[in-house]
């Protein structure tokens, strides 16, 4: 199974050197990887020249864009900025981060679960972070069949399917919700554990508290399982704050007509299968 890696890297020079040097402990080698600097004011694009005359797998393209880690549209926009320069000839594409190591196997084990399974769409395995004491634990806020945005692997057939990563705040959410539209499974690897060097959101700007509002919005949620999902997530953050910014940035999206990411057809089949989860949970 040949694959391609594009990793948007913004100002990752303490992590980056970790992370290209997992890729090269790999068990089964990228054909090629795309290292895209997006607008880095540190030493990330010498890291990243140290890498491309090392290894003729590594690729750099720089990019310019705002300097602010706003989650969503900025990182989408610079993986897109590397697939531009990669051809149709692989079995899968995985837009990676910069602050992660991974296990020796990990993409020989992914390669072999999408070789086994032709419907599979998308596949990851587990994020684990360490706390304060030295242990490596699982940061995984999500349901257990979800793959993190920091490792997504695509299979060609489903990166087609859903026409790409969006590029807004929820678009490794609405992937999985197209990939399940087009008749896609999405498969997690317990047994893959990669470590997170860096913990979620802690670079990212304070402005984006609310754009995950905005994304269920644009994603034709609707108002109630806006509603319950906000709910759930106050719970699991133990904060009453993020249940207000989540409904004021889905009423904001509303009052200013923000473009769907999603077709009429597509947000029917999502709010479906919400509500089916909703209920399966319920009973449970």
């Amino acid at each position: 199974m040949d694959y391609y890696l594009v990793i948007p890297i913004h100002n990752e020079e303490a992590f980056l050197k970790s992370t290209l040097d997992s890729i090269l402990l790999q068990t089964k080698l990228p054909k090629r990887v795309i290292l895209v600097n997006d607008n880095s004011t540190d030493d990330t694009e010498y890291i990243i020249d140290e890498y491309i005359a090392r290894d003729p797998i590594f690729t750099k393209v720089n990019s310019v864009s705002s300097t602010q880690h706003m989650p969503g549209s900025k990182v989408v926009d610079a993986f897109n900025k590397g697939l531009k320069i990669l051809d149709d000839n692989f079995d899968f594409i995985v837009k990676l981060d910069a602050d992660l190591i991974l296990p020796n196997n990990y993409f020989e084990v992914i390669g072999t679960h999408f070789k086994a399974s032709p419907n599979l769409g998308i596949c990851g395995g587990f994020i684990y972070e360490q706390t304060e004491s030295g242990d490596w634990v699982m940061n995984h806020p999500m349901d257990k069949d979800h793959v993190r945005g920091a490792i997504k692997a695509y299979s060609k057939a489903c990166f087609k399917a859903i026409g790409g990563l969006k590029s807004a705040m929820g678009w490794d959410t609405v992937d999985e919700l197209l990939a399940k539209y087009h008749g896609f499974q999405i498969q997690t690897d317990s047994s893959l554990k990669i470590k997170h060097l860096r913990p979620t959101g802690k670079a990212y700007n304070p402005n984006a508290k609310r754009l995950q509002g905005k994304a269920m919005y644009t994603m034709r949620y609707g108002f109630l399982i806006t509603c319950i999902a906000s709910i759930k997530m106050a719970l699991k953050n133990k904060s009453v704050a993020s249940f207000w910014n989540n409904m004021t940035g889905y009423l904001n999206a509303a009052k200013s007509n923000a473009t769907y990411l999603v077709t009429k057809e597509e947000g029917e089949f999502i709010r479906n299968l919400r509500w089916t989860n909703i209920k399966r949970k319920i009973k449970t």
